[in-house]
C-alpha cells in the first residue's frame, strides 16, 4: 500500500495527526532527499527506512514498485508540501493505480493553496501554473492563454527570476496586472508584497537580494464583453502557433 503523505512546506509544526500516524506505521519512507526528511522524522523521534526516489530514474521507479509489489507499505514525501504537485510521485502513482496497488492519500500542507488565501486575490477558482519553461515566448503564451480566463494565476519561481519575471510580465500585460509575491511561506521570513505590478516590483527591487521559495499569483485586469471576444480569437491564434512549433520540434511538417 502506498500513501501519498505531505508534509511541512517550512514550519515543522505544520504536519497532520494523520500523516505521522501514517509514518510510524510504514514499512518504509521514499523520500526526495534522505536528509530533509530524517530532519523532520527525527524531531518526531520516527525511526523509519528511507529509500531515495528519482522521478526520473527508472531504476528507482522499479525499486520502488518492487518494495509495494512485495507487500509491503511506503509513504511517499517530498521535501516539502503535497507530492506529486510540481514535485516527484506522479510516475509512481501511475503505475501503482495501474497494477491494482491500493494508494490513499493525505490532505496537508500546500504552498499552492496557502498562497491563495493569503493572497487577498479571488481564488474560488484559479490557475496554477507549475514553474513555467524558461523561454520567453512560452512563458508569454502561458500567461495570455490562462488571462484570457479571468482567473487569478499561480505560480512557482526562482528566486534568482523572481525580478525578471516581473519585468516581463509588467512590459507584456501592462500596468494593470495585479501581483502578489509570497516568499518563504510558514517559514521565519514569510513575506508577502503585492498589489499593482509595478507597486510589487518596486517593493522587491527596494529589498535587494530574493532568497528562500517564491509563490507568484497574478491577477489581469477585470475586461468588458467586447474584450472577452477579441481575448477568444486571439486564443485559437495562440493554439494554431503553438500546435504549429510544437509539430516543428517533433519534426512533423
Amino acid at each position: 500500500m502506498l500513501f501519498i503523505v505531505p508534509t511541512p512546506i517550512g514550519n515543522l509544526k505544520d504536519i497532520t495527526l494523520r500523516a505521522l500516524e501514517a509514518l510510524k506505521e510504514v514499512d518504509a519512507v521514499f523520500c526526495e532527499d534522505t536528509r530533509r526528511t530524517l530532519n523532520l522524522l527525527n524531531h518526531y523521534a520516527i525511526q523509519k527506512k528511507l529509500f531515495r526516489y528519482n522521478e526520473h530514474d527508472e531504476r528507482s521507479l522499479a525499486g520502488a514498485m518492487a518494495w509495494l509489489r512485495s507487500g509491503k507499505s511506503a509513504a511517499l514525501v517530498t521535501d516539502g508540501g503535497s507530492p506529486c504537485i510540481s514535485d516527484p510521485g506522479r510516475k509512481l502513482v501511475a503505475l501503482a493505480r495501474q497494477t491494482g496497488l491500493k494508494v490513499t492519500v493525505l490532505p496537508g500542507p500546500s504552498a499552492v493553496i496557502a498562497a491563495a488565501a493569503g493572497s487577498g486575490l479571488p481564488a474560488d477558482s484559479f490557475i496554477f501554473l507549475g514553474f513555467l519553461p524558461r523561454s520567453r515566448g512560452k512563458i508569454i503564451r502561458a500567461l495570455k492563454a490562462s488571462f484570457i480566463l479571468n482567473k487569478t494565476v499561480i505560480l512557482f519561481e526562482s528566486p534568482h527570476r523572481l525580478k525578471k519575471f516581473l519585468a516581463m510580465a509588467r512590459e507584456e500585460f501592462g500596468p494593470g496586472l495585479t501581483a502578489v509575491v509570497a516568499r518563504e511561506i510558514s517559514k521565519i521570513y514569510e513575506e508577502w508584497v503585492g498589489g499593482a505590478i509595478d507597486d510589487t516590483i518596486a517593493k522587491i527591487e527596494a529589498a535587494g537580494e530574493v532568497k528562500g521559495e517564491v509563490v507568484v499569483l497574478l491577477r489581469p485586469p477585470e475586461k468588458d464583453d467586447e474584450d472577452e471576444e477579441e481575448d477568444e480569437a486571439e486564443t485559437e491564434v495562440h493554439r494554431r502557433a503553438t500546435e504549429a512549433e510544437e509539430a516543428e520540434e517533433q519534426g512533423i511538417s
